[in-house]
């Protein structure tokens, strides 16, 4: 079942399983910003990262003594979400633990995700609610793929991101889904880093001090493109799946374990404490043009 929220200016549409924005199109062009989610090279579209962000040390984290194993990324992207229409433009998707998710990740809690278009922005708010007497740890973040040509016009390589605030970027490398301290550092002409495929072979770039809140989406060839706005996330990932004609851009509250981590939950890098019955919120929106 899809669900749809559209103004005048653009039509979103999402599915229930993980709350996940599948298009985002132009209402006067028809012109197409997400990744057409092709199974041949990555079939998702714009998954939800939560309660974990990246790969955990052989799948598994400590918490009160007890070993948990959780995949890559958590289980939201993988579960329905019940959704509330709030009105043509807005829409909320709504997660809450259960039996089965107790048994992997032992808090209680809410996870919503509401989307708003407002002109031709599309916000999304991540929302965390703690409904328990004890504190939630948490991590969660964005995956959206955005497609590059948009809408076929071009080659991937006529596109270049453009950050507000960074001349150059220092990302850390992977290695076995795992963070490492190896770093390698771009310097931007421009404040520009030209797309090319071979940029993600080794896996995402991934960064832990990126200065630019705002990150755009251009081509040498014509008017369209994206700009993606975002902050208070102290991380953020850029990835794209081998040759394929996307690029991601990834604002996280969290971030993957390191090779050398201990695998205690509560002192896992960039992990959230969301105090008893407290709530959290974190937006990155989506300018379309």
């Amino acid at each position: 079942m899809m669900i749809a929220i559209e103004n005048e200016h653009l039509k979103v549409s999402f599915a229930k399983k993980g709350a996940e924005i599948q298009s985002i199109k132009s209402v006067h062009s028809s012109t197409e910003f997400m990744w057409s989610g092709n199974p041949d090279y990555w079939g998702k579209f714009s998954p939800v990262l939560f309660p974990i962000i990246g790969a955990l040390k052989d799948d598994t984290y400590i918490y009160e003594e007890q070993k948990y194993h959780l995949p890559r990324h958590g289980f939201a992207r993988d579960m329905d979400f019940e959704h509330e229409q709030i009105s043509n433009h807005e829409v909320v998707f709504k997660l809450s633990h259960n039996d089965e998710t107790l048994k992997v990740y032992p808090f209680e809690f809410v996870l919503s995700l509401r989307y708003k278009i407002t002109g031709a922005t599309l916000s999304c708010t991540y929302e965390v609610e703690n409904p328990a007497n004890k504190p939630l740890l948490f991590s969660v973040g964005g995956h959206p793929a955005f497609a590059a040509p948009i809408d076929r016009q071009g080659n991937y390589t006529d596109y270049y991101l453009r950050f507000n605030k960074d001349n150059a970027l220092t990302y850390h490398h992977i290695e076995a889904n795992l963070i490492t301290d190896k770093t390698t550092t771009i310097t931007l002409e421009g404040n520009k880093l030209p797309l090319k495929h071979e940029l993600f072979y080794d896996d995402a770039l991934v960064f832990k001090n990126l200065q630019s809140d705002k990150i755009s989406l251009l081509n040498s060839k014509n008017y369209n493109g994206i700009e993606f706005s975002f902050s208070d996330f102290p991380f953020f990932g850029i990835w794209a799946a081998k040759d394929a004609d996307f690029v991601c851009l990834e604002p996280w509250c969290g971030i993957a374990d390191g090779l050398n981590d201990n695998q205690n939950l509560a002192e896992k890098e960039g992990i959230n404490t969301l105090d008893a019955k407290g709530n959290w919120q974190r937006t990155w929106q989506v300018t379309c043009f």
